[in-house]
């Protein structure tokens, strides 16, 4: 695979990163209108979340088998393709307006995040194989960069009241008009299974890969920061106005402070990669995220809990492509292995956060963020693992690429 070959392609998944999260924080940041327009409290708003809880695991559930079976590239497509109708499709909830019909927008959302963000997850790794250096880091740097670009956007249109239905609409023909540059990068073929491979080969790889306790460890942490980064963008707009007082205008200006320091975090990465390793940055990323909990749950003070969230975003920018890089590297089948932490980190990045709904409707959004701080807590002292690596990953790593890992089976998925 030449330079220019593995270029283009990261330029492609860059841009299939990029989507979901100007998407996402654009209805992020007009959630504040969102509830005001149903007429819904935090709770029943945790219920129309949960409607992207169904999608994403829908979408999670069945990534695996189907890259298996038709590989990376319409995968990808096939959830890239719902970003944009699963826009209009909130939009339109919004404008009747009708709770049911926002959960179902949110729902078709969730399964074009859930089934193209694996997928996604494979193919990178595979271009950080070839590339023989972290590219993952930078892949999700699309992501927090969208959701930068989305949110100045979002807080503009909140600032001038800009009815939602139109703001969806406008980042629904962004995607569209991105999309088939970003689809004629993306190979065929990556994490089929080969055509040559016995019938239970693939699936023999599965119970080790679960039974691998390293690999749970990394699971582990990748959920816990998965769960941070995800419970701030569905609710730190809503945590800032209901928990500290301040407007939705000035709640998504918090936002955008977390969604900035989650992309200098990852296009900085990997500068702190290179010269103190996954463990140590991992540790580092967990006790900034952390101390941004801490101030943002217990301070009082509207300044400080504000600058806080740039802590919170810091810690929470590594920890899922560190652990997304170092599941590929804690063994034989590194497909498989990516295929399985994804599927953990999308299952708390999309499915725990609608949780703290209930949790918030009864405590408040500030009481019920103590969860999501323990569970950071518990990475900190899990980060080793992540600077775990078999004897000979690293060859492996840089030289199967191009071969066997294109044909090799992800883990069926359970």
């Amino acid at each position: 695979m030449t330079e220019r070959t593995v270029g283009r392609r990261r330029t492609a998944l860059f841009l299939f990163f990029f989507l979901p999260g100007i998407a996402m924080s654009s209805w992020i940041t007009r959630t504040p209108d969102l509830r005001d327009q149903l007429d819904v409290s935090t709770a029943q708003m945790g219920l129309v979340l949960f409607g992207l809880s169904v999608g994403s695991m829908s979408g999670l559930l069945c990534s695996g088998r189907l890259v298996s079976r038709f590989g990376t590239r319409p995968v990808i497509g096939f959830g890239a393709l719902l970003i944009p109708v699963s826009m209009l499709v909130i939009g339109a909830g919004a404008t009747v307006p009708s709770p049911p019909l926002v959960a179902v927008g949110l729902c078709v959302f969730g399964i074009g995040m859930g089934a193209g963000e694996v997928a996604l997850n494979v193919d990178g790794a595979d271009v950080e194989r070839a590339a023989g250096k972290a590219v993952l880091p930078l892949l999700h740097g699309g992501f927090s960069l969208g959701t930068v670009i989305g949110a100045l956007l979002g807080m503009a249109a909140t600032a001038v009241e800009f009815p939602v239905h139109w703001h969806l609409a406008a980042a629904a023909l962004v995607a569209a008009v991105v999309l088939p540059y970003a689809w004629s990068g993306v190979p065929s073929g990556v994490g089929r299974r080969g055509v040559r491979q016995a019938p239970d080969a693939g699936r023999g790889a599965a119970p080790a890969v679960w039974q691998d306790r390293r690999l749970l460890l990394i699971g582990a942490i990748i959920l816990a920061m998965a769960l941070a980064e995800g419970a701030a963008n569905d609710w730190l707009p809503l945590l800032m106005v209901d928990g500290h007082g301040l407007d939705a205008t000035a709640g998504s200006l918090v936002y955008v402070g977390f969604a900035a320091a989650m992309t200098v975090g990852r296009f900085g990465g990997e500068f702190f990669l290179e010269r103190f390793g996954r463990g140590a940055v991992m540790r580092a990323s967990a006790l900034s995220g952390a101390l941004g909990l801490v101030l943002v749950i217990f301070s009082d003070n509207v300044v400080v809990a504000s600058a806080a969230v740039l802590f919170w975003g810091l810690g929470a920018s590594l920890g899922f492509p560190v652990a997304m890089s170092a599941a590929g590297d804690s063994g034989p089948d590194p497909t498989a292995r990516v295929s399985l932490v994804a599927t953990i980190g999308y299952t708390a990045f999309l499915v725990g956060p609608p949780g703290l709904g209930f949790l918030g409707d009864h405590y408040g959004l500030r009481p019920a963020m103590t969860l999501v701080l323990g569970f950071v807590v518990v990475a900190a002292f899990l980060a080793p693992a992540a600077d775990a690596r078999v004897r000979g990953a690293t060859s492996v790593h840089k030289e199967t690429s191009r071969s066997e890992d294109s044909a090799a089976s992800p883990a069926e998925l359970p």
